[in-house]
């Protein structure tokens, strides 16, 4: 773990250095002293900076401006604000583009990407690097030393193209030819006799422009985000050259990324950090009116999808990570403007403290009045003057105070785990097993699959841990790998939907959790195919046929949700309104018990949900996808009793619990409404916030918008 102040960090991204275009009539010096004090009474104490003005730090080929930034970080240090200062390697300057054209990146063979915007170069390019070296070893040298920096990001939201320059094109060749030794192997593990597209030569692999064959996707994918990995650890590795003791080293992740593989990347750096977006206003109320089909993309709608999330931020190490970029307003672009009711900032914040966040950190400080996101709205508006959201984050900061060490850190409970798998996610982005409503391949199908089970455990009141499926059995460096019996301990309950590519080990490592204790939940598409993305000839799903007691080899998209209905004596007992949706597989039974059958002519000869005990544990199959009542009935059947132990929640309020590091537990009271309510204490509680003795059985109000941060 990275070493990190005993509180959770507070502040912003700050850029003192648009002052003078911002302001022509303000003194920079006088405008710093403002900024900073503004954001000591306003309790900050973090900023980041630095990351986004290459042509400041270097207006010219060899010409170097390093001095710009010494008031701003004395000035921080000064009033105890501590500073994460960033490379700019992705926002490149004009003068680099101009004397090194060959550096721009191609979205496709020799199709150039346009200037004007960031990341347009192809970072692995030597001229590139080159410079990008020379500016890294210069800041870093130039302020590694100052006592105000306690860590250090490198680039920003990497992996936002896939490129398909030449170099990177050669450089993949080499890869795949490293990787399988000749073309007859590639030939028969990709399975390029189909179509006649076997090699007589690595000169005949083509570019990826055209390509149809999904064995040649998953690993152009795959390659694509070892490029990103490789650029982030480089960047990392010079910087811990000249990084003090104690400094930590991140990058912050927007995890939709294309080019993104989070755990990998996250390996070579000290803590995982990323950039949740999500819509404000009614998009956090509960219950949540956010349709089945709403696409989640670079930002997210409902409050189960913020918690998805911080979730998946957690998963990229198991640990407790960094908000580097959240919402400080509005968001997004001129033409869409919601920035949040009174006491929304607070309820985030609070959230993903609750889900392991370390640091709360807003882009950013004041709304920029020029450039492509002027409407991006900051802490402060485009006036500079101290409004509504700045007080907000005021009270806000003002608790994180008073918190202390007590949420630094909170380790998240989880009623049920699930597994996430990147590659399972890039090949259904481009061969897809659903459909959109108009009938063309949807690019979100692996979240539609996966979905569905995360948002009925979140609307049933349970808690959610995410683990890549390399965690399980093949972890990177010392990260989380588990033998099955740990396993079945750690994650009683493990839910897999939609893990289409799937080594042997794997499979076998999920049959022995269940086989040690585990409850294994298989959803669809799980197993279907091996490592390389070929259906498997053995029954499906694979070789956990014989711990689940079903197999299939026929399946249906579902052109309409499908009533289903609890199986006699079933104990998943599904409430009345329950539907599959979107997909069947036609499971036959061979040794389990039916727990849900399809109300339908057709489909009702094959059951829906199945279960089996499966030495000291049990596989249940669900066959479809869920509803959102099937999955919160699915749920609670999984998982009887929420550790959070609150009972009778209304439906707009949420619990979420977890361990703090001296070993407490802490409590975090949401109501997403604006309707105020109350709830019980079901034990003996304290406000952490203000030392409230709050017994067990004490009603606690909760006003609109409201939340509560309680410790036993």
């Amino acid at each position: 773990m990275a070493e990190l102040p005993a509180r959770v960090l507070f502040g912003a991204a700050y850029y003192h250095e648009y002052t003078p275009a911002y302001d022509p009539h303000t003194r920079p010096d006088e405008r710093l002293k403002t900024d900073l004090d503004l954001m000591a009474d306003a309790h900050f104490t973090v900023i980041r900076v630095g990351e986004s003005v290459w042509s400041t730090w270097e207006p010219e080929n060899g010409r170097f401006d390093l001095d710009w930034l010494q008031p701003v970080l004395d000035g921080a240090h000064e009033r105890g604000i501590a500073v994460i200062l960033g490379t700019p390697t992705y926002a490149v300057p004009p003068w680099l583009a101009r004397q090194y054209p060959e550096i721009t990146a191609e979205t496709a063979t020799g199709q150039r990407l346009g200037w004007g915007a960031r990341q347009e170069v192809d970072f692995t390019h030597p001229a590139f690097r080159f410079h990008a070296e020379r500016i890294i070893r210069k800041i870093a040298a130039r302020y590694a030393d100052h006592p105000a920096i306690i860590g250090w990001q490198v680039d920003n939201e990497p992996g936002l193209h896939l490129f398909h320059n030449q170099g990177v094109f050669q450089r993949f060749t080499d890869h795949v030819r490293e990787k399988y030794g000749d073309v007859e192997t590639l030939n028969r593990e990709w399975g390029l006799v189909y179509w006649s597209h076997r090699l007589s030569t690595w000169a005949d692999l083509w570019t990826p422009d055209g390509n149809a064959q999904p064995q040649y996707d998953v690993a152009w994918r795959e390659f694509q985000a070892r490029q990103v990995t490789e650029f982030i650890g480089w960047q990392a590795d010079l910087v811990r050259e000249y990084a003090r003791p104690g400094q930590f080293v991140t990058t912050c992740i927007s995890y939709t990324r294309q080019g993104v593989q989070d755990d990998e990347l996250s390996a070579r750096l000290d803590i995982a950090s990323g950039n949740p977006y999500y819509d404000m206003q009614d998009g956090l109320l509960l219950p949540d009116p956010t349709p089945d089909d709403h696409e989640q993309a670079w930002k997210t709608t409902g409050v189960w999808a913020m918690y998805q999330t911080a979730d998946w931020m957690f998963s990229s190490r198991q640990e407790p990570f960094l908000v580097t970029e959240t919402n400080a307003s509005s968001i997004g672009f001129a033409w869409d403007n919601r920035p949040a009711y009174d006491g929304q900032w607070r309820q985030t914040a609070w959230a993903h403290v609750a889900r392991g966040a370390r640091m709360i950190e807003y882009w950013q400080w004041q709304t920029l009045r020029f450039g492509a996101e002027t409407y991006w709205g900051g802490v402060l508006p485009h006036t500079g003057t101290p409004g509504r959201a700045y007080a907000e984050l005021a009270r806000l900061g003002a608790e994180f105070g008073k918190a202390g060490p007590l949420v630094a850190g909170l380790r998240p409970d989880a009623d049920l785990t699930m597994v996430h798998s990147t590659p399972s996610k890039w090949l259904m982005q481009q061969h897809p097993p659903l459909a959109t409503a108009d009938g063309t391949p949807d690019p979100a199908a692996y979240h539609r699959i996966f979905d569905p089970f995360y948002r009925g455990a979140f609307e049933a009141g349970r808690q959610v841990r995410i683990v890549h499926a390399r965690q399980l059995h093949d972890p990177l460096g010392e990260r989380e790998g588990m033998t099955p019996a740990d396993g079945a301990r750690r994650h009683p309950v493990l839910v897999v939907p939609g893990l289409y590519i799937a080594a042997d080990e794997t499979l076998d490592w999920l049959a022995a959790y269940a086989e040690a204790g585990g409850h294994l939940v298989l959803g669809p598409r799980t197993g279907y195919a091996d490592h390389e993305a070929r259906a498997r000839l053995s029954p499906a799903p694979g070789r956990l046929t014989e711990a689940a007691g079903v197999t299939y080899d026929e399946f249906s998209n579902l052109a309409h949700d499908i009533a289903v209905h609890s199986a006699p004596d079933s104990p998943l007992r599904l409430p009345q309104d329950a539907t599959a949706t979107r997909w069947a597989d036609g499971l036959t039974v061979t040794d389990a018990e039916v727990l849900a059958a399809y109300d339908h002519p057709h489909f009702g000869r094959w059951p829906a949900v199945t279960t089996r005990r499966h030495g000291q544990g049990r596989v249940t199959y669900v066959g479809t996808l869920p509803g959102r009542d099937f999955a919160r009935a699915l749920a609670t059947w999984l998982a009887p009793a929420a550790c959070h132990g609150w009972h009778e929640l209304p439906a707009s309020v949420t619990a979420t619990t977890g361990t703090a590091p001296d070993g407490r537990r802490v409590h975090v009271v949401h109501n997403w409404s604006w309707e105020p309510t109350s709830v019980r204490a079901p034990v003996d509680l304290s406000d952490a916030l203000d030392g409230t003795p709050v017994p067990a059985g004490t009603a606690l109000d909760l006003g609109a918008w409201d939340v509560r941060v309680l410790v036993s």
